[in-house]
């Protein structure tokens, strides 16, 4: 009997001292409540994603959804800002809760925070100017042809991995400078999704999209690693939305050019 207590005493020392060595478990979509803001970080310039229109409002498709999303959680939208490079360290920094935007749930991007169920879609293709030789994106691949890039971007990944030969020169700042350079003639090629390449043939109107689909990816937001809860938020509000068919309208307008008479 003695034992037994003595055992019992033992154990429920290291019983209590595991639970006072556990630490907290974080809870963002608490603190989100709490605090009354979603703090959301999206890329600087990156049309069709984010941007400024012409009355100067930030607006774009993730910046759109993300307002959704703020005010079916009752809070405030906190939009923050920063280059492509930037917005993942944002959000392990705690700066953010969130990143929206058109971003590839990479393995590499997955090992550092958690994706969302996909929100949209995304056609990658290869954009050339209107008097290039080239007729599809598989003839880019040889030496002495540049491609422009967003850098440190799935679209670098791409153009690497399926035009070994080619130059890659990447790019800061969005899309959009890549779409200038390509339409001034200092690029043999650009590569980007087929909505932006779509707007960037009526900005420029002296470019075309080569034939053929580099590759189809899915886009998703992203949260903290130890985000669960706002994850789980995040897939639940994509499933109840694309039901509704709210989200679906929403990609199906700004992947048109239907948003430059409004914006």
């Amino acid at each position: 009997m003695l034992k037994i207590k003595q055992w019992l005493g033992v154990a429920g020392i290291a019983l209590a001292a595991a639970s006072v060595a556990l630490p907290a478990q974080a809870d963002e979509l608490g603190d989100i409540l709490k605090r009354g803001e979603l703090r959301v970080a999206v890329q600087t310039s990156g049309p069709l994603m984010s941007f400024m229109d012409k009355s100067g409002k930030r607006t774009g498709l993730a910046v759109e959804v993300a307002k959704r999303m703020a005010d079916d959680l009752g809070v405030k939208l906190v939009l923050q800002d920063y280059e492509w490079k930037g917005l993942i360290p944002a959000l392990l920094s705690g700066k953010a809760d969130m990143v929206a935007a058109d971003m590839t749930p990479t393995p590499q991007r997955a090992a550092q925070v958690l994706f969302s169920t996909p929100m949209f879609y995304a056609d990658t293709v290869a954009v050339v100017p209107k008097d290039s030789p080239y007729k599809s994106y598989e003839e880019l691949n040889k030496d002495g042809v540049t491609v422009g890039v967003l850098g440190a971007s799935t679209y670098a990944e791409v153009g690497k991995k399926m035009l070994p030969k080619a130059t890659m020169k990447e790019f800061s700042g969005g899309s959009a400078p890549v779409g200038q350079a390509l339409s001034s003639g200092r690029l043999d090629a650009g590569i980007m999704s087929l909505s932006t390449a779509n707007q960037f043939l009526v900005d420029f109107g002296n470019l075309r999209v080569l034939d053929g689909i580099m590759v189809r990816e899915p886009l998703a937001f992203a949260v903290g690693p130890n985000a669960f809860r706002l994850k789980f938020w995040l897939d639940n509000w994509q499933t109840l939305k694309t039901a509704d068919n709210t989200l679906p309208e929403q990609v199906k307008y700004w992947y048109s050019t239907d948003w430059k008479k409004d914006h």
